[in-house]
């Protein structure tokens, strides 16, 4: 037998600044080094691994070898959806500089909420695949049309292999910084990896932020009809 959950260890893990930098840093879905996260926390190489030990031993993230180096990377997409969560909560950090706040914008404008896009830009996609219909709102979420399927097929998405793994093939995510929701799940995770194959998107600075190519402006546009 079991007794409630203790909040109170995961809230410990996210009470220290530098170790909540470094989760926000993997937020973006990439795996990363001691040494990038100890650069994105403020942190001295030594200081790092002692938070990024806490951090494994806490379940929040997990570690991997990679030649000699070890690379980290968040437990899951059910640890991204808790950070994203907690954002929704927490107060903005302060902009002390023109470099805070293009960082600030560039996270505003178009980002990755661990493997799928947010911000202006998933927030925008996901109205545009609803306008179209390609998306119905359903159960307080989306749920995928057959002429969506069939849209996705089109795009290089193989919704039935989706359809088959465990996680939802779509859910809907309250964005951080813009109102509304964007598209999460499954098949936000692969929409965001085919615009990235097809160089529609790049990954920016800061782990998480993400730019439209030329490229992607234009094609988005053809696509869904998104002003990127």
């Amino acid at each position: 037998m079991t007794g409630d959950a203790d909040l109170a260890r995961v809230g410990t893990l996210l009470a220290d600044p530098k170790r909540a930098n470094m989760l926000l840093t993997l937020l973006g879905g990439e795996a990363e080094s001691a040494s990038a996260l100890a650069d994105a926390a403020g942190a001295s190489r030594s200081l790092a691994s002692a938070h990024l030990s806490k951090l494994v031993h806490g379940g929040l993230i997990t570690v991997e070898p990679q030649g000699r180096h070890r690379l980290y990377r968040l437990a899951g997409p059910q640890v991204a959806e808790a950070i994203e969560a907690l954002t929704q909560l927490a107060p903005p950090t302060p902009v002390r500089s023109l470099r805070d706040a293009n960082r600030k914008e560039n996270l505003r404008q178009a980002r990755l909420c661990y493997d799928h896009l947010a911000g202006v830009l998933g927030v925008d996609l996901t109205q545009a695949l609803v306008d179209r219909g390609a998306l119905d709102h359903a159960d307080g979420g989306f749920a995928l049309t057959v002429d969506g399927e069939a849209a996705m097929s089109d795009f290089g998405v193989d919704v039935p292999a989706l359809r088959r793994r465990r996680r939802p093939l779509t859910r809907a995510c309250k964005d951080w910084t813009e109102p509304g929701h964007h598209l999460a799940g499954g098949l936000g995770a692969a929409i965001a990896s085919q615009c990235f194959e097809r160089r529609w998107i790049e990954r920016g600075e800061a782990g998480r932020i993400v730019r439209v190519t030329p490229a992607g402006r234009r094609e988005l546009r053809a696509w869904a009809g998104v002003q990127a």
